[in-house]
């Protein structure tokens, strides 16, 4: 409705959201992108350039997988291809694999994040879990041979870069890389590798994962962004530190009960900053995300120590993805002025 007042004035009255902010989806989703080069080169150089091949193909196969599922549904597809949201899950999801899969694993994790978690509930916004972590657990579940072997580092540091990644020779010859247990392997005489180790990157590890201070660096950057709420990490990362303290392991090993060992190894620096803080997939209250992050710290802790299974983040995560909308019930703000919550 307008109206003319005093001549040339006019007042526009429209249904709200009258308060708009410059930033939007394509912004946050393309500054998510910026953030998490750190990590990608840190990768580069901790597992040659074949990592990058493996994120190449699984930021290829998330659009590709996009732009076929909106054809089905009839959906606009360049406005929704440019908002970035296929490429973060492309690159999210090749970050938690090992650098050494083959090719097949990005395209198909990538289609099944794409097509089943996310597009099968509606699309971005709609989503239950985050579609990166839940095609890893998928991938996990459909090639557990490939997905839990192949731990490699180059053994010649940075000037042999250029060679992909190969395996050692049975005669002993010089080669490319080595394979070595992951930081929290829980086999009997399972390597341990130095805090600086565990900084730096220089370990092995799932391609995004590995280097401390580079998701540091894009967490930050997030941080500063104001698009990740600071408090969620925070949160995480020091439940899992407090727990690690108290909890009796079940298994014997140097770094058992060393949070700082804990915290730096495996994934909880990615999943914290990174996956933990996905708007769709998290709660909507500050209440409602201290109890998901702490939820998420708690379950991180209970599976590293009580499972098979070394690294907990990807299922701690998934799991309160599940119960975000009960914790949103429960956390949501009550009507000013009275005793009842808004509905």
């Amino acid at each position: 409705m307008s109206n003319q007042i005093q001549g040339n004035t006019a007042l526009i009255v429209s249904t709200s959201p009258h308060i708009r902010d410059a930033e939007s989806i394509p912004r946050i989703m393309w500054s998510v992108v910026f953030s998490l080069i750190p990590a990608g080169i840190a990768g580069i150089f901790t597992f040659g350039y074949y990592s990058l091949y493996v994120v190449f193909l699984s930021c290829v196969a998330a659009v590709v997988s996009e732009i076929f599922i909106l054809l089905l549904r009839k959906q606009p597809v360049v406005n929704t291809i440019k908002d970035g949201s296929a490429v973060v899950t492309g690159i999210l999801l090749a970050y938690t694999l090992p650098p050494g899969v083959s090719w097949y694993i990005p395209v198909v994790g990538s289609f099944f994040a794409i097509a089943v978690v996310k597009h099968a509930f509606g699309g971005l916004g709609n989503n239950i879990w985050n579609p990166a972590l839940a095609a890893r657990a998928f991938l996990q579940v459909a090639y557990p041979a490939v997905i839990n072997s192949d731990w490699r580092v180059l053994q010649h540091g940075i000037g042999n870069l250029v060679h992909s990644i190969v395996r050692i020779d049975p005669e002993g010859k010089l080669v490319d890389a080595i394979t070595r247990a992951t930081p929290l392997a829980k086999e009997a005489g399972a390597e341990t590798y130095l805090l600086t180790q565990l900084l730096m990157g220089n370990v092995p590890g799932c391609i995004g994962e590995t280097s401390v201070i580079a998701l540091l660096a894009g967490g930050a950057y997030l941080i500063y962004k104001r698009y990740v709420k600071w408090y969620v990490p925070v949160c995480y990362i020091a439940t899992v530190f407090v727990f690690v303290l108290i909890l009796p392991p079940r298994v014997t090993t140097p770094w058992a009960n060393d949070p700082f060992y804990h915290i730096c190894a495996g994934g909880l620096f990615l999943g914290a900053f990174f996956m933990a803080t996905d708007m769709v997939t998290s709660p909507l209250t500050k209440r409602g995300l201290v109890i998901f992050a702490v939820g998420a710290g708690v379950l991180t802790a209970l599976i590293r120590f009580y499972s098979g299974y070394p690294e907990g983040v990807c299922y701690s995560i998934l799991l309160m993805n599940t119960a975000t909308p009960l914790i949103d019930r429960y956390t949501k703000p009550r009507l000013y002025g009275t005793g009842e919550k808004r509905v």
